[in-house]
């Protein structure tokens, strides 16, 4: 199918031209936290259809922000992973994060969640509060799972981050996907929920910090 075009020579039009379909971004979103299946895409991506997926995937293969290459043997599977120019949307969807913020109030019963959903609009703000610290990998724990955030030390936009707790994390954060949303909205600081035993930080070797309530 020929790609659709707005036909017009605004560079806002010709990125929309590129990402402005249903899906593309949210599996742009997805694919920022590193390779993967075809089948963990659509797991992770609740209510898209596979027809769906597999169109919008072979878009954006088109569109040169993703390629897809086959795992090595023994493995049979391939997996999808975002070009340069892909990987070039994350602070795009840093910007729609924070302006969608606001609507993330009191979770509606039909709102599925995945915790590395939030790993995007921490980033910056992991990123200020770590600033003059020497960590540079954050574990973050949720109730719905867990992810881990790795910070640049020279450009916080342009961290990145990936599911399940890493290897060797200079520190760890507890806290619940109500905190992060807020944390999202900016209603409060890192430091502040910290402060306040919203979040409870511990190190590698600190295995005592209770599950966070707020």
């Amino acid at each position: 199918m020929p790609r659709r075009s707005y036909d017009q020579y605004c560079a806002v039009a010709r990125a929309l031209d590129a990402v402005g379909d249903r899906w593309t971004l949210l599996i742009a979103r997805e694919l920022l936290g590193g390779p993967r299946r075809y089948t963990d895409l659509h797991a992770d991506l609740p209510g898209v259809s596979t027809d769906m997926l597999a169109s919008r995937l072979k878009d954006m293969e088109r569109d040169d922000l993703l390629t897809r290459r086959r795992l090595p043997r023994p493995g049979t599977a391939s997996v999808y992973e975002l070009t340069a120019r892909g990987r070039a949307l994350l602070p795009v969807l840093a910007a729609l994060a924070d302006w969608g913020a606001p609507a993330l109030d009191e979770q509606r019963p039909t709102d599925a969640v995945r915790a590395h959903w939030f790993a995007v609009p921490l980033l910056a703000r992991l990123a200020r509060y770590f600033a003059d610290a020497p960590v540079r990998v954050i574990d973050i724990a949720l109730d719905e799972g867990a992810f881990h955030i790795v910070l640049d030390p020279d450009d916080p936009t342009a961290g990145h981050y990936a599911d399940g707790p890493a290897p060797h994390p200079d520190t760890a954060l507890r806290m619940t996907a109500a905190t992060c949303a807020a944390l999202a909205h900016d209603r409060f600081s890192l430091a502040e929920a910290l402060a306040a035993g919203w979040i409870d930080q511990s190190h590698p070797d600190d295995h005592t910090a209770a599950p966070a309530t707020a």
